[in-house]
């Protein structure tokens, strides 16, 4: 008896049902059809022209360069000595940026430059990049007589096959060898400290002084006068933080930081008195200009 009356129940539900979703039922139904037929084929009206898929005759390919890589051994000693300097060359051009970066003022206006603004307790104004653009300028700037003479002398003459590409390296070597040393004339004492760990005889004069002596020591002293410069920035704006945290300490603001508070007269004392020509004129005069 219970299981007839449970059959019952369930075709009710099922009648319901059907009867609730007849509509629903009825057009996915249609849409199952048509999507399962299959799609005829159309034929084009009277008078269109006849497709055709076969390319003319006139339409070529693009002919693609064959590009191949060998190595053979060399023939005689000049194929070596060009294999070297090609050699040499391309690893010079490798390191050409750390070599300016070392080997010009580039070095002493960035450090000067970061110790400004370190000293001015500013984190992200200005850009380390501007920064350092500012730096890469004024190194054009102080650097543009020993360039023009490296290229006058040494890259337009080698260009124009006048000269070899050791008899361009010695030519573009001397002025910035001419250069570094009058930047350290004043002090040698790191020349000095290279040449005892060489172990070499003393050198009469600068010009028998190896470039693998003098490019360190220069690096070495444009650090020294770098710092130099940058502990002299620092010390009237390390005064006005003094004063001003003395000043929250005794009105009992200890929680206040005095960066925050000493931030805004650093920037007016730098702005009137023209913070940024006096540096700029400051380090060109250093650096003998």
């Amino acid at each position: 008896m219970m299981s007839m009356v449970s059959k019952v129940s369930g075709w009710k539900t099922i009648r319901e049902f059907f009867r609730s979703h007849f509509p629903r039922i009825v057009f996915f139904a249609l849409i199952s059809v048509l999507c399962v037929l299959p799609v005829t084929s159309q034929s084009f009206p009277e008078g269109s022209s006849q497709g055709n898929t076969e390319m003319s005759e006139r339409i070529t390919g693009i002919d693609f360069p064959n590009i191949e890589f060998s190595a053979s051994a060399p023939k005689d000693g000049h194929e070596v000595a060009f294999s070297v300097q090609l050699l040499i060359l391309l690893t010079l051009l490798t390191l050409a940026p750390s070599l300016l970066i070392l080997t010009t003022t580039f070095l002493r206006f960035s450090i000067v430059l970061d110790f400004i603004k370190r000293a001015l307790s500013l984190q992200q104004v200005p850009p380390t990049a501007v920064l350092n653009g500012i730096a890469i300028f004024m190194t054009i700037f102080c650097m543009w007589p020993t360039f023009k003479n490296m290229y006058d002398n040494a890259l337009r003459p080698m260009s124009n096959n006048e000269i070899t590409l050791e008899q361009a390296y010695e030519k573009a070597e001397a002025p910035l060898r001419t250069f570094m040393y009058q930047q350290m004339k004043d002090d040698p004492s790191y020349i000095t400290t290279f040449l005892s760990m060489t172990r070499t005889t003393r050198p009469k004069n600068i010009s028998e002084v190896p470039t693998y002596v003098i490019v360190p020591a220069y690096i070495l002293h444009e650090l020294t006068v770098a710092f130099k410069i940058g502990v002299l920035l620092y010390i009237p704006f390390i005064i006005i933080d003094m004063v001003v945290a003395s000043i929250l300490m005794s009105m009992g603001m200890m929680m206040l930081p005095p960066v925050q508070i000493s931030m805004p007269f650093k920037l007016m004392l730098f702005v009137l008195v023209d913070g940024w020509g006096l540096l700029t004129t400051q380090l060109f005069h250093s650096v003998g200009l």
